[in-house]
């Protein structure tokens, strides 16, 4: 219930900064008494597609904390915690990057990545997935995470969103004016937009957003391929990656936050097309093939 009334509410607070902005910019005036405004049309669009998906990355990491409660690990309290101080340390030097602050949260067995910038990050495993794991694996499992930073992924994954967002917001709103103008063509004294935009509108974003989300999941499942070769590359073999995988298929993974469940080491979408990561099977056996991502 937490992790839910964080997501609407930071959606929310999200809509309203991007809504003042649209009025200040005067870009939300795109319908005019001369027709559509492609060109301001574009203008909103790309301020909220783009504009939300960016607020969204630069919370990432405090939203993170609030909504898995993970605990970053500002002194190590113990020999475990020291331990993953130390190899996300080493991981980091080896894949470029700055120290990403390590945290642990309790839960099923999964960990992510998140940050704004390859040098303010975040790095999570979740007590689960340190009790079901053995230390080479955990350590797979943070390379994995690590190489997920060091490619750029976070930014990469909100350029796409962005992208998609605002196709989505323009394409809806110019087939929303065509079938109003199209419902209301005898009506000389209509002035405005009707019911039929307003219904179309909501009903465009609808289906492009679906067929949006599974242009996002395709790239993230590319973008897993990738991490697992990344983690291979930083480990300097890949039987570790692939014994964590392996492990994985046989754990119930833990639910993370929606925002983040793209950068987990696992999670499935209950249809193929839908889903964040590729299969495990596929994963390993792109490893034992070693072919590029």
């Amino acid at each position: 219930m937490k992790r839910i009334i964080l997501f609407l509410l930071t959606n929310v607070a999200i809509m309203l900064v991007l809504s003042v902005s649209a009025s200040l910019l005067g870009v939300n005036r795109f319908l005019t008494a001369n027709g559509l405004n492609l060109g301001m049309l574009l203008a909103f669009a790309a301020l909220m597609g783009f504009g939300g998906a960016f607020i969204s990355l630069l919370l990432s990491k405090p939203i993170a904390k609030w909504s898995t409660g993970a605990r970053v690990i500002a002194q190590p309290a113990n020999g475990v915690e020291a331990w993953l101080v130390h190899a996300v340390a080493q991981q980091a030097r080896q894949a470029g990057i700055g120290m990403p602050e390590v945290a642990i949260y309790e839960g099923a067995p999964n960990a992510f990545a998140t940050g704004a910038t390859k040098n303010s990050s975040l790095v999570a495993v979740s007590t689960g997935l340190l009790d079901a794991m053995s230390r080479e694996e955990v350590e797979a499992v943070l390379a994995h995470e690590v190489a997920h930073i060091a490619n750029g992924d976070m930014v990469t994954l909100t350029l796409v969103q962005g992208v998609v967002n605002t196709f989505v917001i323009f394409l809806a709103r110019v087939v929303g004016y065509f079938v109003d103008q199209a419902l209301r063509k005898d009506d000389e004294e209509a002035h405005g937009p009707g019911i039929g935009y307003m219904v179309t509108v909501v009903v465009c974003e609808i289906l492009f957003g679906v067929l949006a989300s599974i242009i996002v999941a395709w790239f993230s499942r590319r973008r897993e391929f990738r991490a697992d070769s990344g983690a291979a590359r930083i480990l300097g073999r890949p039987q570790p990656m692939i014994a964590a995988l392996r492990r994985l298929g046989g754990l119930a993974e833990g639910e993370l936050p929606k925002n983040m469940a793209a950068f987990g080491i696992s999670g499935h979408g209950a249809l193929a097309l839908f889903s964040s990561h590729p299969p495990i099977e596929e994963r390993i056996a792109a490893l034992q093939s070693g072919r590029p991502a």
